[in-house]
């Protein structure tokens, strides 16, 4: 954290920054079915209850939109985020700048590299692969491979989203399209849409949520080299819980026995630059056994940020040598004011395992 009284105990100064209180607890225990291909084994949860502690706040991305999803590369302590091509930006082999619907039409995304100390060490572009909602990363040698959607087709509000899953290896300054020869595409369900992809990390395991039939969402649990290999019969698959429908979705990640959500929106304000709502935004954790939620809890990680959108969950370690000692991490998208709209990014975790 920054700019704390640090005479206060560590639990006094997380609930004083952003952590969920007492009296904005909201518990909600929904039953759903699942059809699982095998048991998931039992592990530890994060419980939601926890405060959160400050990694970055308001930091600078490459691109002036809004963060839509990250994930962490925990090999080379490095953090990948994905945003929407700003309008304007004219790519290498492009003959004219596009504006920012059009960015988000065709599914254009940009993907930063930082450091662990929050600094730009690296960028590149994926022109038609989709919104961003979730991508994974998995360490290689000395760098990494993403994993995104791709293949990105125009919804009813010509935004662009993925229909397949995409691998490819990170590479600083370069421009790729889903039929490029660095990306190796998987189509895990046929005639699925809204595509996404989340990485659990201490298991390595890859989840993929996806569309059917125009309405029915499903989360489908992976071990990561199978799914390579092209073998994609899941470990579990889960219906998107019930609890989640008519909220605004904004990121998922998965560690152990449990899958973990985030929906919210951001901080609205009247023309004066007051503030008229509170935190909409919520953790959710599901059991991949059950499709149960077991936990559901408001969040007010980051609260004094201006604007303040959640975008994103992912699973960090800190120490290579002991993944037990995970963090869930939660990020959001703020602006400075009403007038300056540049978005930033700011990430909140929580460690309590239980």
């Amino acid at each position: 954290m920054k700019n704390e009284e640090w005479s206060l105990s560590r639990r006094q100064v997380l609930r004083r920054v952003g952590g969920v209180t007492a009296a904005t607890l909201l518990a909600s225990v929904t039953t759903q079915v699942a059809t699982a291909a095998a048991a998931v084994p039992s592990s530890k949860r994060f419980d939601l209850t926890d405060p959160s502690d400050e990694w970055f706040r308001e930091i600078l991305l490459s691109e002036t939109r809004i963060m839509q999803s990250f994930a962490f590369d925990n090999t080379h302590k490095h953090l990948y985020t994905a945003q929407l091509i700003q309008g304007g930006i004219l790519l290498p082999g492009e003959t004219q700048a596009y504006t920012a619907a059009d960015r988000s039409k065709n599914g254009d995304l940009c993907i930063t590299r930082l450091d662990w100390q929050g600094s730009i060490v690296g960028r590149m572009y994926l022109k038609g692969f989709g919104h961003g909602v979730s991508i994974g990363v998995e360490p290689s040698g000395s760098g990494a491979y993403l994993w995104t959607e791709t293949d990105s087709v125009p919804d009813s509000a010509n935004d662009g989203y993925g229909t397949k899953v995409a691998r490819f290896k990170f590479a600083n300054g370069t421009v790729i399209r889903p039929d490029s020869y660095q990306v190796t595409r998987f189509d895990p369900v046929p005639s699925s849409d809204h595509n996404s992809v989340a990485i659990d990390p201490v298991n390595n395991r890859l989840v993929h949520r996806y569309r059917t039939d125009g309405s029915s969402w499903k989360f489908s649990l992976y071990d990561l080299a199978s799914f390579k290999a092209g073998t994609f019969t899941p470990l579990a698959t889960v219906t998107q819980p019930a609890v989640l429908t008519g909220v605004t979705f904004q990121g998922y990640t998965s560690m152990g026995m449990y899958l973990y959500t985030v929906d919210g929106t951001a901080y609205t304000y009247d023309a004066n630059g007051n503030q008229t709502s509170t935190s909409n935004t919520y953790l959710t954790s599901v059991d991949w056994n059950t499709g149960a939620v077991y936990e559901r809890r408001l969040s007010e990680a980051g609260k004094s940020l201006f604007y303040r959108e959640p975008e994103g969950l992912a699973i960090q370690i800190p120490d290579s040598a002991n993944p037990g000692a995970a963090r869930l991490f939660l990020g959001f998208g703020s602006e400075a004011s009403l007038t300056d709209t540049d978005k930033k990014a700011s990430f909140y975790y929580k460690d309590l395992l239980v």
